[in-house]
């Protein structure tokens, strides 16, 4: 469809008689064009709406926004407004405050309050939208109509009592007395909209939310009368809004939990879906409270609507017993054929949970994850599948090798490159540990014959790990690595190129440092430390302990449909390369080398206080460097001249730079340079911070200062701490045996600590991983249930850049 020949279509407006019929298509026509992102120039909208005027029914709002000249345009909407035909005064209400400016807000007020308070339903309700609108950028302008608003909350029609709700609402939101009053009459009332009711709800489900009352606060005993209300929706909602309140106990939720109990067998497919979608989300919180229900969901597993079937059998994955996971397993078989791979793998997801919380049934449930590997589906499927082997391995060492069996068997016939690869990489890390590690070679080694070079790659990467943990294999490796440098794939024939000449000196020093456990450089930091090399005297060797190490990747969380989306305006902390970027950029910092660490952002002011500021920590080599990032949040105050004064035991400033000059809600940096005492014993401590700056009072609106004048002044901010973490970053060690038989016994140390304010061998793990900054290896922050004693091994590298720390 072209524009142009669109708009000349558009001169069938100017016939006399209007063939409405045309114009209408014309119309749609052009609608079509600007729903697929087509523009309209200024000339060619205000042409067309000058060609319009005689279509008084037209509802254009997206050409509004862009025509001048449309005075005609919203005389004519004015007219429909308050004219006699009621089938054009609710669009014309909708365009017209679409259209109008916010300035012109108080000319179309009487017609407002008139349309608000009409007898028409329809447009009354046009016009109680509206208001939601307008209320966007003239607040001021709806609050005055609450009585017309209110009028309307009396009416009979439930769709106008609905409106009026939410608008009046709306109104009062950000006074929260006038919300509790506002509810308290209204439960105290009958209103007679079901719709009107189910937004009451929502209101004082938030209103118990806030105010953290229990179940027997009066609105708790309002969402339990509604729940005997005559309106299925009504009871839904008031069901809903009490499973999901945070603070209600199993007893709370029983008469909750009856109703949907009964919407599960409703002959209504919106009644079933609503009631067992609601149930899953229970039964990820307090899956007891749904047991009573799971008899009801085992008959919606066969249920026609595949929406309702995966939920009933997600749920009762949740929710079931011990002994009921062989005949979920039964019904689970049948039941994948019929639904698409997104419902597989919420299946999968919820197969993953049941592993975790029932160990002794692992052996089943990986039985019907091999079955379901087996079958046919796409690459996010057979990962979800594999991910859950892969956990389950991880959490049973007595399933490790049942688990890896049946994931070589799945490479043997993998389609999938990244999938293959993956797979073939935790047979590396696995299989040297079993107690038949010879078994696996064969389906490592059919990679380097049958698969593509990325395979290939890896396989060879896997065969030298089990030559380098197996010593009965080391020989049989070499030779099948030496066989591998005929590979005519480049980069296959360097790794086993490469791996052979490690593995044939037999040093297990080197063979732990580069094949066990490999250097792990930041690349764009090896990039900056390299580029700096060839611009200084070359003549000695490049010393990669100046290199920071990359960061050990986070282990993925499963993903959850319950957990709110991260908000847009949450502040993004920068990466290491961009702080190592902009400090190198300071001329008094170039000197300190490469950046070794830098610390998540800490607040030193309280919130809504009238200067903020927040520091982060960059540790080098010899040095510590704070950034204080300071923001001025009086609009009347220009500051100048902003620095941190530090001050502590056995830190000294060697460098201090201010910030010139912090207006209004700008963010400005101040630094401090500190020396790293050489006494290991003394590189923590507590700073105490002053913030010192000059005031000159300023005008409001533009910013200027009043005078040339101004007076000094500081303000207190909280104690800056250097800790152990700063010190620290997190190594990954993909082989802690190997990393700690690597240091020897002369870097061992021995001591006894006591562990204070923790109740859990799980809290006690945490706050030592996050107080030392290291990184956990070999999956040992995990702690097997009923334990009472736990090992946990930890790497890390220090400041100094010249070893690993275990």
């Amino acid at each position: 469809m072209d524009k142009t020949s669109v708009l000349q279509e558009a001169r069938v407006f100017n016939e006399t008689p209007v063939n409405v019929k045309r114009s209408t298509h014309v119309l749609t026509k052009i609608l079509y064009l600007l729903n697929q992102g087509e523009s309209l120039a200024t000339k060619e909208a205000t042409d067309a709406f000058f060609a319009m005027t005689k279509l008084f029914q037209s509802n254009d709002l997206e050409l509004c926004a862009v025509a001048e000249d449309t005075i005609i345009v919203t005389s004519s909407l004015t007219k429909d407004m308050t004219g006699r035909e009621d089938q054009y005064r609710a669009p014309a209400i909708r365009a017209l405050c679409r259209i109008t400016d916010v300035c012109h807000h108080d000319a179309i007020e009487r017609y407002m309050k008139q349309a608000i308070v009409d007898r028409a339903p329809g447009v009354s309700s046009a016009a109680l939208v509206s208001c939601r609108h307008i209320m966007k950028d003239s607040p001021d302008v709806v609050k005055r109509w609450v009585s017309e608003v209110q009028e309307a909350l009396s009416s009979d029609c439930v769709m106008v009592q609905f409106h009026a709700l939410g608008v009046l609402h709306q109104i009062r939101k950000s006074d929260k007395l006038a919300v509790t009053k506002m509810v308290s009459k209204l439960t105290s009332s009958s209103l007679r909209s079901p719709y009107a009711i189910c937004l009451l709800i929502r209101i004082v489900a938030r209103l118990i939310e806030e105010d953290e009352a229990g179940a027997d606060s009066r609105l708790f005993d309002f969402l339990e009368s509604m729940l005997r209300h005559k309106a299925e929706m009504v009871i839904y909602e008031a069901a809903n809004a009490i499973v999901t309140l945070r603070k209600s106990s199993a007893r709370d939720l029983a008469p909750a939990i009856s109703v949907l109990q009964l919407f599960l067998s409703s002959p209504k497919p919106t009644l079933r879906f609503a009631a067992v979608r609601t149930l899953s989300k229970v039964a990820m919180t307090q899956p007891n409270a749904v047991t009573a229900c799971n008899l009801d969901l085992e008959n919606l597993i066969q249920d026609v609507n595949r929406s309702i079937a995966t939920l009933a059998i997600t749920t009762l994955l949740k929710t079931g017993s011990e002994g009921s996971v062989d005949r979920l397993m039964k019904s689970i078989s049948s039941f994948l054929n019929d639904i698409s791979d997104e419902f597989k793998i919420v299946v999968v997801e919820a197969l993953r949970a049941l592993a975790l919380k029932y160990p002794r049934k692992q052996a089943v449930l990986m039985g019907q994850l091999a079955d379901m590997l087996r079958s046919e589906g796409g690459l996010p499927y057979k990962e979800a599948i594999a991910s859950t082997i892969i956990t389950i391995i991880e959490d049973n060492p007595e399933a490790k090798e049942k688990g890896l069996d049946h994931l070589c068997e799945f490479i043997e016939d993998c389609e999938h490159t990244t999938l293959a690869v993956r797979i073939i990489h935790l047979l590396g890390r696995e299989g040297p540990r079993t107690r038949q590690p010879a078994r696996y070679i064969r389906f490592v080694y059919n990679r380097v014959i049958l698969e593509n070079a990325a395979v290939r790659a890896a396989a060879v990467s896997v065969l030298a790990k089990f030559g380098a943990q197996c010593d009965s294999l080391l020989n049989n490796i070499l030779v099948l690595l030496q066989r591998c440098m005929m590979d005519t794939e480049d980069e296959v024939r360097d790794r086993a190129t490469y791996y052979h000449a490690v593995l044939a000196t037999r040093d297990s020093s080197l063979i732990n440092q580069y094949i066990l456990n490999p250097p792990q450089f930041a690349l764009p930091s090896l990039e900056r430390a390299l580029v700096q090399y060839l611009r200084n005297d070359t003549s000695g060797p490049f010393d990669t302990h100046t290199v920071p190490t990359a960061p050990p990747p986070q282990e993925e969380k499963t993903s959850n449909i319950m957990e709110p989306a991260p908000r847009p305006e949450e502040r993004i902390i920068p990466t290491h390369e961009k702080y190592a970027e902009m400090l190198s950029a300071i001329p008094q910092f170039v000197h300190l080398g490469p950046l070794f660490k830098s610390s998540v952002p800490l607040e030193l002011t309280e919130a809504e206080t009238e200067y903020m500021v927040r520091c982060i920590k960059h540790t080098f080599q010899n040095h510590i460097v704070l950034q204080f990032d300071c923001t001025n949040t009086l609009n009347d105050q220009l500051l100048e001249r902003v620095s941190v004064v530090v001050e502590g035991d056995g830190w000294d400033v060697e460098v201090s730079l201010p910030c010139p000059s912090l207006p209004y809600s700008q963010l400005g940096s101040c630094y401090a340079l500190l020396p790293i005492p050489e006494d290991i014993m003394a590189t923590t401590g507590t700073l105490s911070a002053t913030l010192k700056f000059k005031v000159r009072d300023c005008d409001p609106v533009t910013g200027e200062p009043d005078t040339d004048e101004g007076y000094e002044d500081d303000y207190t901010l909280e104690d800056v701490e250097i800790t152990v973490v700063d010190h620290v970053q997190r190594a990954a060690r993909s082989n802690f045996a190997a990393g700690w038989e690597e240091l020897g016994a002369t870097n061992e140390l021995e001591d006894t600590f006591a562990l204070s304010a923790m109740s859990t061998l799980e809290e006690a793990v945490t706050q030592i991983t996050q107080f030392l900054g290291m990184h956990p290896c070999d999956r040992s922050d995990r702690i097997p249930e009923g334990k009472s004693a736990h090992t946990l091994y930890l790497a890390g590298k220090d400041y100094k850049f010249s070893r690993i720390v275990n």
